[in-house]
């Protein structure tokens, strides 16, 4: 047997269970339906039984009137037998008496024995029945007949009469047998007896059809809506006819006598099920209610022995950047804040670091972002080893590492401090299984010399890292004096040059490259300038580092193709036709799946053969996504344009990538031309990079040359073009060509002269 505590928490559960409410209304749903049903079938019994009484009343009325009307004729009949010999006018005098009295005769007529109307009343509108036989047929005359030889009446039924119409005549013999003297008859109109007979309300309120031996023999009252599932049929008693009447209410009568009880009755009990259904549902939220404090109570303490820890990793959660585990930019501009106000009262200094990793955009763009968050990952780890109690690492988003030192006595520990974070990054990271060198690049603010605030020191910090991008990255810059001055500059700088190619703005300078063996300069190096409106004309330093910051650098490259093509084309048909003009690509524009497509538009639009247009990229940009970069250089070369390595010397890949890459030229490094003839490692490197490409059938080009001893020693160990300030400064399109043809460069240099 259960125990009791069972069955209540069973009976509890099932008051509790969600559908219980449900299943509530769904019972009252179905007891209101059964009641509604019944109610209207009483309902509906109630009317049929009114109907029957209606249709009843409406029989006995029409027989009573009808056999009135017989008996009317009847003496009328009997004093034609009891005065054989009235004159045809005292007759006349006679049948108006009734047509006034009953009022609704079509016509009296008297019918000689040989069925023949001889007089009639009233005349009019009946002229042509006189002289009428009304045997017209075998039956009709059968039955005149019958009546005649027995003296009973005889009723035509539902004709059509003479006059027009459907109608009724009565016929009620003057004698019977051999001394009949005729018939009285008397002609209805249908719809004058059936008005006459019936009162307006029942003609109104109900469409009527009498129907002689089960064929319709007329209707009364054909329009109108009317309820044809209540109709009721009842037989009329009347003399030698076997009539019935069919009676079918309007629908106005059907609904003026539905009871409202039905709907009532429903909706009633509908609603009590509803508010039962709600106090079901009222009553089991505060069962459950009362059920979940007491659980509430239950938890209270082991909730209040977790809570300690729950807000310990909800403060660790808040602070920690969730990719790196690192602390977050907010918390750590927090702790910041709070260690200048230490510092302030200490007297001491605070180095805050911010750090950019280079070339990562590049990388985590073609590489995928997956790449780039594992390989903010491994960064953030090595970086997290240099966490102490007085230095705080931090990711700020993107690409960028925060870094406090506190407590620093002299710049000699944030030196250390940034030696060691270069040290972080002096050995490759293992990501997707491939060994990536990474290098970043450094800005430093301390605290209070470069900013006495958080925001002071953040944005000096942010200047120095700028700073540090624009002397060649992998290196750290302190923030000074006067660079703030020169950031803003900076912007000024970047925001005109969102309007410089609209203005056209920029130009194109030519730098000449010799050729050793011939003397004579066949090419040339096409460099930008900006003709900036207040600043004058700038260099490629001052710009293109923005440029590629902000996007532009396509847009500027594109200008560089067809600027140089068009330049091309102006020399065609002057003694400057055969140069060949070199246009340096960055590694933005290589990415541009469209650059094939432009440079061949250029060429097209400017009628350019391609072997006269030059394409340089640095060693560091064509060693990036070797796999993407071969099939645009590939499309390049078959599109016949020359391809240049420009700074050769300085990467730090393998040189396989020659044999693969369909490279013209190699431009050695000015960083070894310049001590070509004093550093003996320089000139072995020289001679080594000439060598390596004159094997693999590539030319080479010596950048920076500005001595004539340089130049002496590039031409004796074969190097095939030399470009530099010794040869020419870049200049415009016309200076060039006024030097070319007035001889004024150094082409040559003396046989004897060989370092």
């Amino acid at each position: 047997m259960e125990k009791p505590e069972s069955v209540t928490n069973k009976v509890v559960k099932g008051l509790l269970h969600p559908v219980f409410p449900v299943l509530i209304l769904i019972v009252f749903l179905g007891f209101a339906s059964v009641l509604k049903y019944g109610i209207e079938r009483q309902d509906r019994h109630q009317l049929e039984n009114n109907l029957a009484g209606e249709t009843q009343a409406m029989a006995v009325n029409l027989e009573r009137e009808f056999l009135a009307h017989v008996q009317a004729i009847r003496r009328m009949a009997r004093r034609l037998e009891a005065n054989p010999n009235m004159t045809k006018e005292l007759w006349r005098e006679d049948a108006r008496n009734y047509l006034d009295d009953f009022g609704v005769y079509q016509a009296l007529e008297w019918i000689d024995r040989q069925f023949v109307i001889r007089w009639l009343e009233p005349l009019s509108g009946n002229e042509e029945v006189i002289g009428y036989n009304v045997a017209f047929s075998p039956e009709r005359r059968t039955a005149l007949e019958a009546a005649q030889a027995n003296g009973t009446i005889d009723i035509s039924g539902v004709i059509d009469l003479r006059q027009g119409g459907k109608g009724l005549v009565i016929y009620v013999p003057v004698h019977s047998g051999d001394e009949n003297n005729g018939f009285i008859a008397g002609v209805f109109q249908m719809e004058t007896l059936a008005r006459q007979l019936l009162t307006r309300r029942v003609l109104d309120a109900f469409h009527i059809r009498i129907s002689e031996d089960d064929a319709l023999a007329y209707e009364l009252n054909i329009d109108g809506e009317f309820a044809t599932d209540y109709s009721h049929t009842v037989d009329v008693d009347l003399p030698t006819m076997n009539w019935s009447l069919t009676v079918t209410p309007s629908t106005d009568w059907v609904n003026n006598r539905k009871s409202i009880w039905p709907w009532a009755t429903f909706t009633s009990i509908l609603f009590m099920g509803i508010l039962t259904s709600l106090t079901t549902l009222l009553v089991q939220i505060l069962l459950k209610r009362n059920r979940a404090l007491l659980k509430t109570r239950k938890e209270l303490e082991f909730e209040i022995d977790q809570r300690k820890a729950v807000q310990q990793d909800l403060l660790r959660l808040e602070s920690t950047d969730a990719l790196t585990g690192l602390a977050n930019r907010r918390f750590f501009m927090e702790d910041l804040s709070h260690t200048l106000s230490i510092a302030d009262r200490q007297m001491r200094q605070v180095a805050l670091v911010m750090m950019d990793l280079d070339r990562f955009q590049m990388l985590n763009d073609t590489l995928g972002h997956q790449f780039g968050d594992e390989l903010l990952i491994k960064v953030s780890e090595r970086l997290n080893s240099l966490s102490s109690e007085k230095v705080l690492v931090a990711y700020s988003g993107g690409d960028e590492f925060m870094i406090c030192q506190q407590h620093v006595d002299s710049l000699d520990d944030v030196i250390h401090l940034l030696g060691q974070i270069k040290q972080c990054f002096s050995e490759p990271f293992e990501v997707q299984n491939q060994a990536h060198c990474v290098t970043a690049t450094m800005g430093v603010a301390v605290y209070p010399q470069s900013g006495l605030d958080t925001d002071t020191l953040l944005r000096n910090a942010d200047i120095a890292l700028y700073r540090a991008k624009e002397q060649g990255r992998n290196t750290y810059q302190f923030y000074t004096e006067g660079m703030q001055e020169r950031e803003v500059m900076r912007l000024e700088l970047d925001k005109d040059l969102s309007q410089a190619l609209a203005n056209d703005e920029f130009v194109l300078h030519f730098q000449p490259q010799v050729d050793l063996e011939s003397t004579r300069i066949n090419s040339a190096e096409a460099l930008i300038r900006w003709q900036h409106p207040r600043r004058g004309l700038l260099p490629p330093i001052e710009f293109i580092p923005l440029a590629e910051e902000s996007g532009r650098i396509t847009e500027i490259g594109r200008w560089v193709v067809m600027a140089a093509c068009q330049q091309l084309a102006r020399w065609r048909g002057t003694p400057f036709e055969h140069l060949r003009v070199a246009v340096n690509l960055s590694g933005r524009e290589l990415d541009d799946e469209s650059l094939v497509d432009h440079i061949q538009e250029a060429l097209e639009t400017h009628k350019v053969p391609p072997h006269q247009l030059e394409v340089e990229l640095t060693e560091e940009i064509f060693i990036q996504n070797i796999e993407h970069n071969l099939n645009q250089l590939s499309r390049l070369h078959q599109l016949g344009v020359h391809l240049a390595i420009d700074d050769f010397g300085v990467g730090y890949s393998s040189l396989g990538y020659l044999r693969d890459f369909p490279v013209d030229l190699l431009k050695i490094d000015r960083s070894f031309i310049t001590e070509v003839t004093e550093r003996h490692d320089d000139a072995v490197i020289t001679r080594a990079v000439i060598n390596l490409a004159h094997n693999l059938g590539i030319r080479v080009v010596a950048e920076g040359v500005e001595t004539m001893e340089q130049l002496a020693f590039l031409k004796d160990h074969q190097c095939d073009l030399a470009q530099g300030y010794l040869i020419s400064r870049p200049v415009p399109a016309a200076a060039l060509e006024k030097a070319l043809s007035e001889g004024t460069m150094v082409t040559d240099v003396p046989a004897d002269s060989r370092i």
